[in-house]
């Protein structure tokens, strides 16, 4: 008997990325807003978390438009982790618009025009509008096709009944396409568009369930409608307010969404969207949303944009915003100061501060077992013993590095579950700062150094 052999096929059209943030999926708190230990991907800082969760109510209260959030501490603590975190808490619904402090300066933009952009980003606006819709199920798709190709074109009827009522509509050639490509048949719930002619297939309905022994995972059923063939209903289209700019301010309209070629809006445009949005509030026809502009690495900004933001901060219509910053009392860029984080004192006075501490050894441990998780990689206990001890001595992030590193290692020998051999073989093939800054000063002098007079003195201190 001949053994047939199915070769194993991967889908191509759903690749996953594994981002450094990918195992983020909240941030694992109660309906309390009292952090778990672990959940949703989050592990410790449960008074930064906590925080976090208290900023995100009073978002979706509606309570904090304004004002800002500053998530300090050293680098490797989950900064950038809760950013996340409250992006995916608060849903597709509203608005989060991330930016790097160091993205304003490589822009063919201004860093005004820029971050004005990006506040625009994170503002939504929902609007509302009422449309007529017939909607009910399909009892019967009945096409004519001319016997002479090209003689006339197509005609048929559509026959669609509600718990009420039933009613057959003539169609022309266009709707016959359109219930052609949705694949609409006898048994499907479908609501049309009267104004547009649009076609949404709702789902099948309950009295067809028993027609097919077996359907796919992505049939869904519905009830037949009930009442009038014809209704009228209200439609909410979630735009933001960047998006209204570019579709108005670009001749070649929205296509510049997916261009980028945004360029830069002119005040003049802003004003009117901004009187039209307002006018829209006042009839009851739209509602804004204000939503969450992230600045990662913001010391990189500069006394400019700093201004900047104190102003746009104090505008009705702003988002909240939540910037991220590693650094201790440093230079405000632009200027000669000193200040803690790098930010002017006036802005760090409108800032709520949120402190992010150093993960303890077990903490690093939950991290990389969810890591390894993530990244699907088996590891020993032992090999996840000594990744932990690497975590502590040098930093979280190098550990992080070395899971897929040791996988690769591991895959090399024929080998299944990660062991010590491979942390220990990839260990030595890539050196953490430590390691690195300790060669660097052996063969310094092997090295093309460009030190000035006064920086000889902090080389010798870092030799000694």
């Amino acid at each position: 008997m001949v053994e047939l052999k199915l070769s194993e096929g991967r889908d191509l059209t759903r690749i996953e990325r594994i981002g450094a943030h990918s195992h983020i999926r909240g941030l694992g708190l109660d309906s309390s807003l009292e952090p778990r230990e672990v959940s949703e991907g989050m592990v410790g800082q449960t008074s930064a978390r906590k925080a976090a969760g208290v900023i995100l109510q009073m978002i979706r209260d509606g309570k904090i438009a304004g004002r800002a959030v500053l998530l300090a501490g050293q680098p490797g603590t989950g900064k950038t982790a809760i950013a996340m975190g409250m992006a995916k808490s608060l849903g597709l619904e509203t608005p989060f618009a991330m930016l790097a402090g160091s993205e304003l300066f490589s822009l063919e933009m201004s860093k005004t025009e820029a971050l004005m952009q990006a506040f625009r980003k994170a503002i939504g606006v929902r609007i509302k509008e009422e449309a007529e819709v017939i909607e009910g199920e399909v009892v019967e798709i009945q096409i004519d096709r001319p016997a002479v190709a090209g003689a006339a074109s197509k005609t048929g009827k559509l026959t669609l009944k509600t718990t009420e009522m039933e009613t057959v509509y003539d169609l022309g050639a266009k709707m016959i396409e359109a219930l052609a490509k949705e694949k609409v048949q006898s048994g499907d719930v479908i609501a049309i568009d009267k104004a547009s002619g649009k076609i949404t297939k709702l789902g099948r309905s309950f009295s067809r369930s028993r027609e097919y022994d077996a359907m796919g995972p992505q049939t869904k059923f519905v009830q037949c409608p009930d009442g009038e063939l014809q209704k009228r209903k209200e439609l909410v289209h979630s735009v933001t307010l960047h998006e209204i700019d570019v579709i108005n301010s670009r001749t070649q309209g929205f296509l510049a969404l997916f261009t980028g070629d945004t360029g830069e809006i002119r005040a003049e445009v802003r004003e009117q969207i901004d009187t039209k949005v307002a006018e829209w509030r006042e009839e009851g026809k739209a509602e804004i949303v204000p939503g969450v502009l992230f600045i990662d690495e913001v010391h990189m900004l500069d006394i400019e944009c700093f201004s900047f933001l104190n102003r746009a901060l104090e505008n009705e219509m702003a988002p909240i915003l939540v910037v991220a910053t590693n650094r201790g009392i440093t230079t405000i860029r632009g200027t000669n100061y000193k200040s803690p984080h790098g930010i002017p004192i006036d802005l760090l006075d409108r800032l709520l501060i949120i402190t992010t501490k150093p993960y303890t050894e077990d903490e690093i441990r939950k991290i990389l077992d969810i890591r390894c998780q993530e990244e699907d990689v088996e590891m020993s206990e032992e090999a996840k013993r000594l990744l932990t001890k690497i975590g502590v001595e040098t930093s979280l992030r190098y550990a992080i590095h070395l899971i897929t590193a040791a996988a690769l290692s591991c895959q090399k020998r024929k080998g299944r579950i990660v062991e010590m051999e491979d942390i220990n073989r990839v260990y030595h093939l890539f050196l953490d700062v430590k390691r690195s800054t300790q060669y660097l000063m052996e063969f310094q002098n092997q090295y093309i150094n460009e030190t000035a007079d006064g920086d000889e003195e902090d080389a010798n201190a870092m030799e000694s």
